[in-house]
């Protein structure tokens, strides 16, 4: 059995989400602020805290009209269940899928429900909501009137304290096919069925080597607690025992010598009467506690020269994680094992492993992670594998393309009305249209190139060397001259050369990101379809890819493009920019190069009578020019030169929606000091 699918409700910017899990792991990525922890702590609470508690401030934001709602519903008469219905409520929904063949469902055979013989699912709810009998209290001392804007606060700060005194949690299976089927189940029968781990991003350690910080070392109380419970196997109990053993030994020894020494010490004691008449005799007695010498009193120590133990401490920082992450999931592993009965799914959650690993350690650990669990199973001779399923949260571009695409779910921060509120796209469904060989070439560009398209808030989509060395120049100059104008400097953007006969390929992806997007490309004027490449003014057709794709099956000549205009090469999120004379009645360039030289007519010699007699000049002298020099030349020595219009065009419109409304939300929240201004922060 697995989770197919996690539900999230009203859960800070999860409003509503849901997630399909993989069956071994599954990558979240996102940018910051994009409510990928709150995943993981939306879970923590229901499955891990023994009773349950939000604050109004774990609300999401789109709930809390809910509240106001429920409050003019009261005001206004209607009944207990139909004011219980606007009430907003955090909730998790975990849908499980099994085998209906087996002949044994464990722990999950208490919430199959259901009796559909063709069903092969189990729903799981569990829900924070208003208590039974608390609507009046819940609004007591509210005014009948109008919710005004000012005491919308007061109303908050009371739900503030209310909330956790009068919301419970209730956890029940919910029949797939009918929501009205169901049956109130406890939560430790949920966790009967549901363990879970948690390998936080804050895992303690840091580069302070002037103190120990024995991390590693507290892991090995937990592998030993695991080891000594009567379900665990015989090897681990060997262990266990023979550790209990030295311990008692050593005790004994350390308890007769200090009985000794404190009898010498009880002179000075009756010199101030003690033990008086009716006193006792004082005796010690000396315990050793296993589980906190190994946590408190036992150092991990790496093998240094001459006998030397050198601290934990003194290791790189990457290779202590690395360590830290693989004995969290083995103490894990052990734990599920020690279980008396055994869960029927282990959920583990790794949030950005790569902290500290260089780029090729992070690739490695994402392609093995699925495998330990098979490992650990076949070293101990497990006759059932450990039935985990990991959820790993990662900002690492070389964790995310190497994880193919089937596995990413995308945190997507959305702003509507200024409230904010996230989105999650699951690549699988997203591309399933897109062909498969078009899913191969992104996959594995994505992965040799170490894009990070996955957390930009901009793309820039351009054609070769050239454009790489001299955007950031252009930028720059362009900055310079409109000081006044969104700076694209300030925003989280990523370029990627991909070339006019690919970048049409990333249309689909891009769309699917929502994500802004400028694709520079050239005209690629060319005598006729097919033939050889020619000057703008000579061509009667285009041979770039991109552009045919973009116009479909209208006239793509260079006449037609230069004839295009601004609306025309916006699509949604995505704008095409592509060679333009510089004003009109002026020569027009086929490529970056003598677009370049026909913006910049007196550093570059041009001449000619006529526009065509000029870009026929920047035409020549194309076949002179290298172009990784050319860019490094007027990107380094000589920066005195004009951008070409076209790029220009592009950068401006890419800038104009810069600021993301998501992050105007922050601001506004924050100002009002509206319940959710620190959850807007959130992760």
């Amino acid at each position: 059995m697995h989770i197919h699918k996690v539900t999230v409700r009203n859960f800070r910017l999860l409003a509503d989400v849901e997630m399909v899990l993989e069956d071994q792991t599954t990558l979240v990525v996102g940018r910051n602020n994009s409510g990928k922890t709150s995943l993981s702590e939306a879970i923590r609470r229901f499955l891990v805290d023994q009773n349950p508690k939000f604050q109004i401030e774990d609300f999401s934001n789109v709930s809390y009209d809910g509240f106001c709602e429920a409050l003019k519903a009261k005001n206004a008469g209607g009944q207990d269940d139909e004011v219980r219905a606007l009430i907003p409520s955090i909730e998790l929904r975990l849908l499980f899928r099994y085998d209906p063949e087996q002949p044994e469902l464990g722990p999950l055979s208490d919430f199959v429900i259901d009796l559909d013989p063709d069903c092969n699912e189990a729903l799981v709810v569990a829900r924070y909501e208003l208590r039974d009998g608390a609507i009046e209290s819940l609004f007591a001392d509210q005014p009948a009137g109008e919710l005004t804007e000012e005491y919308r606060l007061t109303f908050f700060q009371l739900l503030r304290e209310r909330v956790p005194a009068l919301f419970v949690d209730s956890i029940w299976a919910e029949d797939p096919n009918d929501s009205t089927n169901r049956k109130q189940m406890t939560a430790s029968a949920l966790r009967s069925l549901l363990k879970t781990g948690f390998v936080n991003a804050q895992r303690g350690l840091d580069d302070d080597t002037s103190r120990d910080t024995d991390v590693l070392a507290k892991i090995l109380e937990g592998l030993f607690t695991a080891a000594k419970s009567p379900t665990a196997n015989q090897a681990d109990q060997v262990i266990a025992e023979a550790l209990q053993e030295a311990v008692r030994d050593v005790q004994q020894t350390i308890e007769g010598g200090f009985k000794e020494e404190l009898r010498k010490l009880m002179p000075t004691l009756r010199t101030f009467g003690y033990p008086g008449l009716d006193g006792s005799e004082l005796e010690t007695e000396t315990t050793l506690d296993v589980e906190r010498l190994l946590s408190r009193h036992t150092k991990v120590r790496y093998a240094g020269h001459h006998g030397i133990l050198l601290p934990e401490s003194y290791t790189g920082l990457g290779i202590r994680n690395l360590i830290f992450i693989l004995l969290r999931i083995v103490s894990f592993y052990r734990t599920f094992r020690a279980e008396p009965t055994a869960p029927g799914v282990h959920l583990v959650f790794i949030e950005e492993p790569e902290a500290h690993l260089h780029p090729q350690m992070q690739e490695v650990f994402i392609r093995q992670v699925s495998k330990i669990a098979q490992q650990l199973s076949d070293e101990e001779g497990a006759p059932l594998p450990w039935p985990v399923q990991f959820i790993v949260s990662t900002h690492s571009s070389h964790v995310a393309n190497a994880a193919g695409f089937e596995a990413i779910r995308y945190f997507l921060p959305t702003a509507a009305d200024g409230v904010r509120q996230t989105a999650i796209k699951d690549l699988r469904e997203g591309l399933r249209e897109t062909p498969e060989d078009h899913r191969t070439f992104l996959h594995q560009y994505l992965t040799l190139t170490r894009c990070d398209l996955f957390f930009a808030d901009k793309a820039i989509l351009i054609e070769g060397t050239s454009e790489r060395l001299l955007l950031p120049v252009i930028i720059e100059k362009l900055e310079q001259a409109e000081p006044d104008a969104p700076k694209l400097s300030s925003q989280y953007m990523t370029t990627m050369e991909v070339g006019g006969a690919y970048a049409h390929i990333f249309f689909d992806l891009l769309d699917f990101l929502e994500l802004r997007t400028l694709i520079i490309t050239d005209l690629d004027s060319v005598a006729a379809p097919g033939e050889a490449a020619c000057p703008v003014h000579e061509g009667a057709a285009t041979s770039n890819a991109c552009l045919n794709t973009w116009f479909g099956d209208g006239d793509c000549s260079p006449e037609a493009l230069l004839a295009k205009d601004d609306a025309a090469k916006v699509k949604e999120l995505r704008r095409i920019a592509f060679q333009r004379p510089e004003a009109e009645g002026d020569p027009c360039g086929r490529t970056f190069e003598d677009a370049f030289m026909l913006a910049n007519p007196a550093m570059f010699d041009i001449e000619g009578a006529t526009p065509d007699e000029q870009a026929q000049c920047a035409w020549d002298k194309l076949d002179k020019i290298k172009k990784s020099q050319f860019a490094l030349k007027y990107a380094i020595d000589e920066t005195g030169w004009t951008a070409p219009g076209y790029i220009l065009d592009g950068l401006r419109w890419l800038a104009a929606g810069g600021i993301p409304d998501a992050d105007a939300a922050i601001v506004q929240a924050a100002a009002a000091d509206l319940p959710g201004a620190a959850a807007a922060h959130d992760e």
